[in-house]
């Protein structure tokens, strides 16, 4: 069962109803260009600030929680008028993000895409658009970037190389609960850019040894988390304890953190195989 909060009435809702197993999700993207009314920020080169980041990020862990709860998911990404540029960059943008492609962007009659009206309209906070009608709604909170923050990266422009890490804004953007406020600050950054390091070092170690099941009761708050309005914030939380545990066998850590990275999608096994060599 996945349950969200529907902003609209402040209560848990199932989604989708049961017994149905395909969840339709439309994510809203935010008007690009309409500044801080929105809270996205300081405008980049294509417009496209860290709040129209935010709102498609929710939508994907969102398809990602279902997917792990055995559902079937369709997600539309409907966009206001995109210049064929902010459109490609968005793309770009959002592949970079580990963002799924939604079946469909840009539709004008989303629910012919859906095949039904939307289960859930994942919309950004104070700019809910006339047409989220019908289904749960999940608001997401407003983001910030603090003025003059070393190390934020253009959210328009990503670097191809990945020299940046751009999954770290990832990690930054779900480290709090989806419908709060979130102020990017290159300290913060740094922090996110550390612990990726840390725990892809973490994992490919623990991809040495043999491997053990994910601890029961791991998995049980783990999946209780996710499915109770997308707790990203507690899985990470679980995630930095497990790490820090001696009780937790190194190959159970390793299942763990690729178990749950599947909905994280912060690509924690990147460094499998290619560790340092050890001994003199």
């Amino acid at each position: 069962m996945l349950r969200i909060t529907d902003t609209r009435t402040g209560h848990l809702v199932e989604v989708p109803a049961a017994p149905r197993r395909l969840l339709r999700s439309r994510v809203h993207l935010p008007d690009i260009g309409t500044g801080p009314p929105t809270g996205t920020g300081p405008a980049t080169g294509t417009g496209i600030g860290p709040l129209h980041l935010r709102v498609p990020l929710i939508g994907d862990v969102l398809a990602r929680t279902a997917e792990l709860n055995g559902l079937q998911v369709v997600t539309v990404l409907t966009t206001p008028e995109l210049t064929p540029d902010r459109a490609r960059a968005l793309d770009r943008v959002m592949a970079v993000l580990g963002i799924h492609p939604p079946a469909v962007v840009g539709a004008h009659r989303p629910e012919a895409a859906l095949g039904g009206p939307a289960d859930v309209h994942v919309v950004a906070r104070d700019a809910v658009p006339d047409d989220a009608q019908g289904g749960a709604l999940i608001e997401v909170g407003r983001v910030v970037t603090a003025p003059q923050a070393e190390g934020v990266p253009d959210p328009g422009t990503p670097d191809p190389a990945d020299t940046a890490d751009p999954l770290a804004v990832r990690l930054l953007l779900l480290s709090s609960p989806h419908g709060t406020p979130v102020t990017v600050t290159g300290a913060a950054l740094a922090g996110a850019r550390q612990t990726l390091r840390d725990w892809r070092r973490s994992v490919a170690d623990w991809a040495q040894e043999p491997s053990r099941p994910i601890p029961a009761d791991l998995l049980r708050q783990s999946h209780e988390a996710l499915a109770e309005d997308l707790d990203v914030a507690s899985v990470l939380a679980l995630l930095a304890g497990v790490a820090a545990r001696s009780d937790v066998p190194a190959g159970a850590k390793f299942e763990t953190f690729a178990h749950l990275d599947r909905v994280l999608g912060l690509d924690l096994a990147r460094d499998v195989g290619h560790q340092r060599p050890t001994g003199p």
